[in-house]
């Protein structure tokens, strides 16, 4: 079962290629400050702008610096179930834990096309699965009903809910009956979620503030839920501003101003504006992250 603070690391870049020295320090940094795991090549890691080489690399790379300290779940996912297939079988053979596969964007299918798309990745591999259901970038959403039916498939074990819906995991929970990972995609809905039977959340924000977010997943586990409440308060701020502009445009910037890695992008993303600038540096400063 994955739990806790699991961030969905960026890929740093240095002009317009992946600055993999970066990589290292990113990586060493979300560990050390006690994540409970770690998402490459998700949409924080602007995986649709990756080559298949650079996709690759960057699991590998992530796995190698990782060398075992917590459990790495690969980005596998693609809007072509071949593409993904292949992405799949690439991240278990190079050691990965297990593999978030997001629902085909662009293609919009029918909830059958959705249960055979991840039906057809589960044969051709042995690594566990999470679904990442997010509507809001793939404009497809999966039902419950069709998450029930693809639960009862082996080596589907749970989901990155990223619908902000506080009443889909409850609802999702109740025809379920297996035993289930429920994380969260939203980090300002994150302990939430966690009240609502949720197990973690694949976080942004923990790239910046990985140590604020672990302790409040820690605290959470606890029962000290005081401290869980007031640790979500004084990220709330952070959050927000991490996503005035697309992601993950301003957690980069963050990143850069930790010393990190450059706030380098990759279009269609592009700078992000002054204005969310200052309100990102001034989130970091009232948390005392610089």
């Amino acid at each position: 079962m994955f739990k806790g603070s699991i961030p969905a690391v960026i890929t740093p870049f240095k002009n317009g290629e992946v600055d993999y020295e970066s990589l290292i320090k990113v990586i060493n940094n979300l560990i050390e400050n006690g994540s409970d795991g770690l998402v490459p090549c998700g949409t924080t890691g602007e995986s649709p702008t990756l080559s298949h080489d650079e996709h690759k690399k960057v699991i590998e790379e992530t796995i190698r610096i990782a060398d075992k300290r917590l459990p790495i779940i690969a980005g596998t996912g693609s809007n072509n179930t071949l593409e993904a297939i292949e992405y799949t079988k690439h991240a278990e053979s190079a050691g990965a834990d297990a593999a978030l596969i997001v629902t085909p964007y662009y293609n919009k299918p029918t909830q059958i096309g959705l249960y055979e798309h991840y039906k057809k990745i589960s044969e051709n591999t042995s690594l566990p699965i999470i679904i990442y259901n997010i509507p809001g970038r793939s404009i497809v959403d999966m039902s419950i009903d069709t998450m029930a039916s693809l639960s009862k498939i082996k080596n589907i074990i749970g989901v990155k809910d990223a619908t902000n819906d506080l009443f889909r995991p409850v609802l999702t929970q109740k025809i379920i009956n297996s035993e289930f990972c429920y994380l969260s995609g939203e980090d300002g809905t994150a302990l939430a979620y966690l009240a609502q039977g949720g197990h973690g959340c694949i976080s942004v924000t923990a790239n910046v503030a990985p140590k604020l977010c672990s302790d409040m997943h820690k605290a959470w586990r606890e029962k000290n839920i005081k401290k869980a409440q007031e640790i979500n308060l004084q990220l709330s701020k952070l959050h927000n501003s991490l996503f005035l502009e697309s992601s993950p445009g301003p957690v980069k910037y963050a990143a850069s101003l930790l010393g990190l890695c450059s706030s380098e992008t990759r279009l269609p993303l592009y700078e992000i504006t002054d204005e969310t600038k200052n309100e990102v540096k001034n989130c970091l400063i009232e948390n005392n992250l610089i």
